[in-house]
This record gives structure tokens, C-alpha cells and sequence, in this order.
């Protein structure tokens, strides 16, 4: 089918589809077929958390936008940098599990580097402390990026630099955004970053579950670094989860 023939329908069933729990290989194909029809498919789902995430982060990022790197996890086709682009950010480095999805963020022309990682099935390839803002958007949900790559995004992240990430609240995603909301907290609660900001917002995307109409929520979190937070607090916040 020619993508511009493709319907509510047609997303309806390829949304439903990424939402299943399967095997890293599995979804992996999964967006290497999707690639070249994705960018369409969220616009028909009007799926609004790359938007929301640059406008959050944008509002509250402190520095010089020209001169900071930005570490762009679960990059897709690069929806986040090109938003981030007309802010005034001109530094990314990318990282996606899918190699279509990364020919596709290539051509755009945006990022420094790119690199494939099965996000929470391979080590992050990127240096620690490295990034002034780091985000994950879209990834961090049931079936999809496990909560654990949380740990990884405050480790590449400078002292002082901006961590955003993003996670759908309806019915089906609850028991894992309880799950991150916890990690997210106890980080906090040891000193390793501050929350700036929770942003909730009822019209996330388009609902695609029979049991849902309308749109469904999700929520972007942005937190920064703490600047004195030492990797001794970090591994011992690891021995209690």
C-alpha cells in the first residue's frame, strides 16, 4: 500500500502490534518494516510527545543551545531532533535499536553520530557524563525499552544536564509507568537528580484500543542532574533495587 493511502486503521493495527511484548529481535523487524511509513503513521495518530518533550525541555534547558550535545535515545527517524533543531539545539548523537529507522534519522542530516543498541538488551554506546541533555521519547513503555536504560540516561548525562523522558499513562501502560515512576523517585530521593518538571496531558495520542476512545494520556518527566551526585550513590542505589 502506498503510504499515502495508509488510514486510522491501517495505524490502528501497527500501534497494537508495537505494544506486544516480544523478543528484542522481534521488534527490532518490527521497525525496520515500519521505517518508512512511521513519520505518516504517528501524524495520523496525532501523537503529540516529541512535541511535548522539545517544548519541556526547550522551556527549561539553562546554557548555550549551539554549543550543547544532545543524546537522542530511541532516536526513530529523528522527529525529536528536528523539533529540537528549531530551538536552537544543533548538536545530537543518536541511538535506536532499528536500522531503518536510523537510515532514515541519517538523511535527515541532523546528527553528529548515530548508533544501533537494543536499548536494555545491549550497553548503552555512549561515554559517561558526556551530554547536556539527554531524552528518551516514545520507548519507555510496556513491551517496548525495560525501565532499567533510566540508570544509563543518568549516566551519560553531565552534572548539571537535563534528562527528559516520556511514558503513556492509560489502562494498559499503568503497572510500568508505576514501575519508572518508582525508579524516578528513588533516584531522586538519593540525591542523583532534582525533578524540574511533570508534565500530564490528556491528549497524548489517539486511543487505538477497543476499550478506549479519543485520545489517551501520557506524561513527559524532566529532571536535572545533581551536580555533586557521585557514582558511589549511584551503585549503591543499584544494590536496593
Amino acid at each position: 500500500m502506498a503510504a499515502a493511502e495508509r488510514t486510522f486503521s491501517d495505524v490502528k493495527e501497527v500501534i497494537l502490534s508495537a505494544h506486544k511484548d516480544t523478543v528484542a529481535e522481534d521488534k527490532v523487524g518490527f521497525y525496520n518494516k515500519w521505517a518508512n511509513n512511521y513519520e505518516q503513521d504517528v501524524d495520523i495518530l496525532d501523537y503529540r510527545a516529541p512535541y511535548l518533550a522539545a517544548e519541556c525541555l526547550s522551556a527549561a534547558f539553562q546554557g548555550d543551545r549551539a554549543q550543547a550535545v544532545v543524546l537522542d535515545m530511541a532516536c526513530g527517524t529523528g522527529l525529536v531532533a528536528s523539533l529540537l533543531q528549531k530551538k536552537g539545539f544543533q548538536n545530537f548523537h543518536g541511538v535506536d535499536g532499528s536500522e531503518g529507522m536510523l537510515r532514515l534519522a541519517h538523511r535527515k542530516g541532523l546528527y553528529q553520530d548515530l548508533k544501533q543498541c537494543i536499548l536494555g538488551a545491549q550497553p548503552l554506546p555512549a561515554p559517561a557524563e558526556s551530554y547536556d541533555a539527554v531524552l528518551i521519547v516514545g520507548a519507555l513503555s510496556v513491551g517496548q525499552v525495560p525501565c532499567s536504560v533510566i540508570r544509563e540516561l543518568w549516566q551519560a548525562t553531565k552534572p548539571g544536564g537535563y534528562v527528559c523522558m516520556t511514558t503513556r499513562a492509560n489502562a494498559s501502560n499503568r503497572e510500568y509507568k508505576e514501575e519508572l515512576e518508582s525508579v524516578l523517585q528513588l533516584m531522586e530521593q538519593k540525591g542523583l537528580w532534582s525533578r524540574v518538571t511533570v508534565l500530564e496531558e490528556d491528549l497524548w495520542e489517539k486511543a487505538v484500543s477497543d476499550q478506549e476512545s479519543g485520545y489517551i494520556p501520557g506524561v513527559v518527566y524532566l529532571y536535572r542532574k545533581s551536580v555533586g551526585a557521585r557514582h558511589e550513590q549511584f551503585n549503591a542505589m543499584n544494590q536496593e533495587v
